[in-house]
C-alpha cells in the first residue's frame, strides 16, 4: 500500500489551437503544453526515420507504441493509487508484463505520493502540462515520469524528458511553494529492461526559458505569416 499526501488545486481545461494543445488557467491565460513545445525540437532524426521506413510502417509503429505506453501508464497509476485490478490489466498481456518489471524493480521506491496525472502551469515560463507523478523516490521528493521504449535509451536521447520533468518541478513549486530538485525518468523497454535516470533539475531549468521563448517566436511568426 502506498501512502498519499495529496496536494489539490483548481483543475485547468485544455484547448486545441492550430493543432497544438493549450491549457487554460483559472485566470484565463492560455499556455502551450510542454510536450507541444518540446515536439518542435530535434525533428530531423524523426523525419529521416519516417522516410526510411515509410509512412504506413511509421504510423503503425507509432500507434502501437502509443497504445502500449498508455496502458502501462494506466497500470502504474492504478497501482500507485492502491486500486490495481489485476484481472482487468492481465488482459493486456505485453503492457502487463512491462508494468510488472517496473513494479518489481522501481515502483517499490515510490511513496508519500503528492499527486498523479494532474495539470500544472507556470506563469513565469508561460507553459503547462500534465505530470505523471509527484512523490518521494528513495525518500526524496521528485517529479517522476514513466516511459516505454522499443529499445534501451542512451543519455543523449533523454534531454527532452529532462527538460519536461524539470518544467513540471518548476510549475509545482510555483503552485505550492514546495521545492523539488530531483527528477526521475523510469523507462521499460519492449523486451522488459528497466532503466532509471535520476537528475538534478537545476541543470535543465535554463533550457525551459530558452525553448519556450523560441516556441513563442515561432507561433508569432506563423500568426503573422497566416495573416498576410
Amino acid at each position: 500500500m502506498f501512502n498519499h499526501v495529496p496536494v489539490t488545486w483548481e483543475e485547468v481545461s485544455t484547448e486545441t489551437i492550430d493543432k497544438k494543445r493549450y491549457y487554460v488557467t483559472p485566470e484565463g491565460n492560455k499556455y502551450p503544453s510542454i510536450t507541444t513545445v518540446l515536439s518542435t525540437r530535434n525533428k530531423k532524426g524523426l523525419f529521416e526515420w519516417r522516410k526510411r521506413v515509410g509512412e504506413s510502417v511509421a504510423n503503425h509503429i507509432s500507434r502501437t507504441a502509443a497504445s502500449r505506453g498508455t496502458k502501462v501508464h494506466q497500470m502504474c497509476e492504478d497501482y500507485l493509487n492502491n486500486n490495481f485490478d489485476i484481472e482487468k490489466h492481465k488482459k493486456n498481456f505485453l503492457p502487463y508484463c512491462l508494468f510488472t518489471q517496473l513494479s518489481e524493480k522501481v515502483l517499490c521506491k515510490i511513496d508519500n505520493i503528492r499527486a498523479q496525472e494532474i495539470a500544472l502551469y507556470s506563469d513565469k515560463y508561460k507553459v503547462a502540462g500534465r505530470v505523471d507523478c509527484i512523490a518521494e523516490y528513495d525518500g526524496i521528493l521528485s517529479v517522476i515520469d514513466f516511459k516505454t521504449s522499443s529499445k534501451e535509451r542512451k543519455e543523449e536521447y533523454n534531454q527532452n524528458y529532462y527538460i519536461q520533468t524539470a518544467a513540471y518541478a518548476e510549475m509545482f513549486e510555483e503552485r505550492t511553494a514546495q521545492s523539488i530538485d530531483q527528477i526521475v525518468i523510469l523507462v521499460v523497454t519492449a523486451d522488459g529492461v528497466v532503466q532509471e535516470f535520476i537528475k538534478d533539475k537545476k541543470t535543465y531549468v535554463p533550457m525551459i526559458e530558452e525553448i519556450t521563448t523560441e516556441f513563442n517566436k515561432e507561433i508569432s511568426h506563423e500568426t503573422i505569416t497566416n495573416n498576410t
